[in-house]
């Protein structure tokens, strides 16, 4: 009777085991559905999180591709689900493992910020997940490494170089004689051309634009978010040449964190994302206020990162 309840606690506990609470409203948890895998062989793991969007704000962890000896191959899209005053954000992630042996998949760390009250974070447990070698079968004798194999030749090998030869003969031919019949020709100068658009110029007049648009104003605000982030999105490619637009908004957090020149302005990408992952995808309606501060962070993140002209002295020997 004792060995019975020993096992029903025991199956209680890993039951429970993934979540992470505080108060009523605000919850994280994770769960996997495998202890082991063989190498190259994928397990599922499950993040969810569950807040009160109007006591408290929620910050989605940053989950990085690789960790611990274990990657991430496909993070899902984060699901909503709403239920009274809560909405639970819940995101699949495909993980594997390349390397033998014991590997541990981390705690990730979410920020709550309430309207009024200091912030505090929920962290997700910790996973032990096994990863094994393929089993080989020793009773079975070490076939031999074939040796290399000699090919015969024939011309037919390089008629494709010997066609090339041919057409690159006769364009040079075709060049010089062009150039030989029209050398006389006055080549017209080109009128001169307007300076190129800077990334952060064209930034802000996209910004300027879509603020005149007033798409949140006319029941847009999907519509007014994803341009706004699809701007900053051609601004960071731009500028810094870092490929952001097929990233998912935590996954650009992560690059950006390792980026040396943004890293101090992650936490404006942070709010911006935040308000416009709420217009997108959670069906939740941002105040007016959290409109026009999304394009403020915008404008603020642009003006911070633009590239600083450094303008020499001119010397005055020189110029005499």
């Amino acid at each position: 009777m004792r060995k019975k309840i020993l096992t029903y606690h025991v199956l209680l506990l890993l039951l429970l085991a993934g979540y992470t609470a505080t108060a009523q409203d605000e919850k994280v948890g994770a769960r996997i559905d495998a202890a082991q895998i063989t190498v190259g062989d994928l397990a599922r793991l499950f993040v969810e999180a569950k807040h009160n969007p109007a006591t408290s704000k929620l910050q989605w962890a940053v989950i990085p591709d690789t960790f611990n000896g274990l990657e991430i191959v496909e993070k899902g899209k984060i699901d909503t689900v709403k239920n009274g005053n809560l909405v639970t954000y819940k995101q699949r992630l495909l993980i594997t493992g390349f390397d033998s042996g014991m590997h541990t998949v981390p705690p990730f760390i979410f920020t709550i910020l309430p309207t009024s009250g200091t912030p505090q974070t929920l962290q997700t447990d910790s996973f032990p997940i096994l990863v094994q070698t393929v089993a080989v079968d020793t009773t079975k004798g070490f076939k031999d490494i074939k040796g290399i194999m000699q090919v015969k030749s024939t011309w037919l090998d390089y008629l494709g170089y010997i066609i090339g030869g041919i057409i690159l003969i006769i364009l040079i031919a075709v060049v010089v004689i062009y150039f030989l019949r029209n050398k006389r020709t006055k080549i017209p100068i080109a009128a001169p051309q307007a300076p190129k658009e800077t990334a952060n110029e064209k930034a802000l007049r996209l910004l300027g634009e879509l603020e005149q648009q007033q798409l949140w104003q006319n029941n847009q605000p999907k519509e007014y978010h994803t341009q706004l982030v699809d701007t900053l999105r051609i601004y960071i490619e731009e500028r810094f040449g870092v490929n952001v637009m097929e990233l998912t908004s935590d996954e650009i957090l992560h690059k950006v964190a390792l980026h040396k020149e943004m890293t101090a302005h992650r936490i404006l990408l942070s709010n911006i994302f935040y308000i416009a992952d709420l217009a997108k995808f959670a069906k939740a309606q941002p105040t007016p206020q959290e409109h026009m501060a999304a394009m403020d962070y915008a404008k603020q993140f642009v003006e911070a990162t633009k590239p600083i002209v450094v303008v020499e002295p001119q010397n005055p020997t020189a110029a005499s």
